[in-house]
């Protein structure tokens, strides 16, 4: 029971410790933990667009193997709004 005991009391000095230094901090929470985004949204959204690109060529390629026309950004398009479609409609089931 005393082990318990203890091992509660510390649990709950570390996190008073924390809320303290938390809001004794004249910075933000992200200066506090030395904390910054990795990459900036840009850089995201170019990736995702490269990705899909490369994606869509891959796919492509295949198609052309077997004698199948290729895939443009409309028909993925399309593809998607109609899935979109029936995700809406199975939910509203």
């Amino acid at each position: 029971m005393l082990l318990l005991l203890g091992t509660v009391a510390v649990l709950v000095f570390l996190v008073g410790v924390i809320v303290v230094v938390g809001h004794a901090y004249p910075g933000t929470d992200a200066q506090l933990l030395d904390w910054s985004p990795t990459r900036s949204p840009a850089v995201e959204v170019q990736n995702e667009l490269d990705d899909v690109r490369q994606m869509l060529e891959a796919q492509n390629e295949m198609r052309r193997r077997r004698g199948v026309p290729e895939l443009t950004e409309a028909d993925i398009e399309a593809r998607v709004r109609d899935d979109e479609t029936w995700k809406a409609r199975m939910r509203g089931r």
